[in-house]
């Protein structure tokens, strides 16, 4: 099966968590007016544990890109905001079937924040190694179920 990315925005990736950028909504000017605050862009959840913050660096992968496996975590939001400025690829679905994963591009200024239990592919970088800023649910309790695929999928840009 082949998947076609489409355009991240906050409509198209509701079902699935928050877009995470500087877009339209409003903004305070704070700092004496040097800077333009864009507030409260993402639901961080977290059932237990504590929230920890990451950087990850992620090999560019090979194209076409094959979905082989998805995962996900029910006990916490997981936030991928970029720190490269390069479009990369969202994969998500909303449940365990082939037929229900999306592929979303984001344009490279724009993060995500998955809802807890949300299926999602692992960072994918395009062209070069990229650095992600990464939040989520820091325990010593496991939380993340993986979903091998029987077959992979094909994303095609």
């Amino acid at each position: 099966m082949v998947l076609r990315p489409e355009p991240l925005t906050s409509l198209a990736f509701a079902p699935y968590g928050d877009v995470i950028e500087a877009g339209e909504q409003a903004s305070t000017s704070i700092n004496e007016g040097h800077t333009e605050k864009f507030a409260d862009l993402a639901k961080i959840e977290m059932e237990g544990g504590r929230p920890t913050v990451h950087i990850f660096r992620a090999e560019p992968a090979s194209l076409p890109v094959l979905v082989r496996s998805l995962e996900r975590h029910r006990l916490g939001s997981q936030a991928f905001v970029p720190l490269h400025g390069r479009p990369f690829p969202v994969v998500v679905a909303a449940e365990r079937s082939p037929r229900a994963v999306r592929v979303f591009l984001s344009n490279g200024h724009q993060g995500v924040n998955l809802k807890p239990g949300t299926w999602h592919h692992y960072l994918l970088a395009l062209g070069e190694v990229s650095e992600f800023l990464v939040i989520d649910r820091g325990s010593d309790e496991p939380d993340c179920e993986e979903w091998v695929l029987d077959e992979p999928l094909s994303i095609q840009f």
